[in-house]
């Protein structure tokens, strides 16, 4: 999550924070009408000629000869990239875990195919980025300064320098503009968005939301918590600057939220609680980040966790607080939640 003024995130804000953490990015401005796609029908992205430009949510717009090829992407952008049709091959952020398997936010990438250049929080290897020859840099950004999300501090400038970069902000947004926004970057780059598979997706994502709209509506007495677990603190997350909590709040969703006061040390993001303190919001439903970074539910063996009322009555799911920004992987998460709400009982 971000730190104190929600600028500069901290490595231990950013993998607590289950509210906020990982945010996602909304691009605010548009591809160049000379980048209209053709496209195979699949969803698989067509050759292109002609300038290319996009305008990011930084108010930056980038410019090329022809549309790039060789780009560099945080890996949750990239994956969300490839359910468009257009392949990342160089990435940066959580890609494999431990064991060599494919990080949640890796999406359906095959990882074994990718480059990359950086796996975890403040590791980028700028001669192995270098040698690569990027064309453009693409990632998110958590913060109202447009810092790039995943790009080391100690070496920014020097990866900048490489490639001019762009940035899809997902700050204090609602989850549909960062949809949109990454539906106009794929699109500009050549993605069939006329492909059924990704009109179905926005179509199953649209009904979701609905089915969700009517859950919350018909339960509004059902309360839910969104939380991230780390070794020694439990973090209760905020719904005001999380794109996806901004969201479901918006379509009804009955959230338990801390007090400015208790969110004002991280910037508004989450309040962090002990373990012994878990206990302090009572839940119907628990929602957690489902990030590798953090603790996941099986393995937390806190007593005062295992006596929730919600973790008791299994009614724990998963969050993803960096949300893989295409139709066709949120509509999971939407439809998770609803259903969550809709067959969880009163409990607390």
């Amino acid at each position: 999550m971000s730190n104190a003024r929600a600028t500069h995130p901290t490595r231990r804000g950013i993998l607590a924070a289950g509210g906020v953490l990982g945010l996602g990015a909304v691009l605010a401005a548009c591809g160049d009408e000379d980048s209209k796609s053709s496209g195979s029908g699949d969803g698989t992205a067509a050759a292109k000629s002609g300038p290319w430009s996009f305008k990011d949510d930084r108010g930056t717009t980038v410019k090329l000869d022809a549309v790039p090829t060789r780009i560099v992407a945080f890996t949750g952008v990239a994956a969300a990239l490839h359910d468009y049709g257009i392949e990342i091959e160089g990435v940066f952020g959580p890609t494999t875990t431990k064991d060599g398997k494919a990080d949640v936010q890796a999406g359906d990438m095959d990882v074994s195919k990718l480059t990359v250049f950086g796996n975890v929080w403040d590791q980028f290897n700028v001669e192995k980025y270098a040698a690569f020859g990027p064309q453009v840099l693409i990632t998110t950004t958590f913060d109202s300064a447009g810092t790039l999300w995943y790009v080391p501090e100690a070496s920014k400038d020097k990866i900048t320098k490489l490639a001019p970069s762009l940035a899809i902000s997902v700050y204090d947004r609602q989850l549909t503009k960062p949809l949109q926004r990454m539906w106009d970057l794929a699109e500009s780059l050549g993605a069939d968005m006329t492909a059924a598979k990704v009109t179905d997706a926005k179509k199953r994502f649209e009904e979701a939301s609905e089915r969700l709209r009517k859950a919350a509506k018909a339960r509004p007495e059902i309360r839910v918590m969104a939380g991230s677990a780390a070794e020694a603190v439990f973090y209760v997350s905020g719904t005001n600057l999380s794109v996806d909590l901004e969201y479901f709040k918006a379509l009804g969703v009955n959230f338990i939220e801390p007090s400015e006061k208790a969110k004002e040390k991280t910037g508004g993001w989450y309040e962090t609680l002990s373990w012994e303190n878990v206990d302090k919001y009572p839940a119907d439903v628990i929602m957690m980040d489902d990030r590798s970074a953090t603790i996941q539910p099986d393995a937390i063996t806190e007593g005062t966790w295992k006596k929730l009322p919600a973790v008791k009555a299994g009614q724990v799911i998963s969050r993803s607080p960096e949300p893989i920004l295409s139709y066709d992987k949120c509509v999971a998460m939407v439809e998770n939640l609803a259903k969550a709400i809709e067959s969880a009982k009163k409990v607390g």
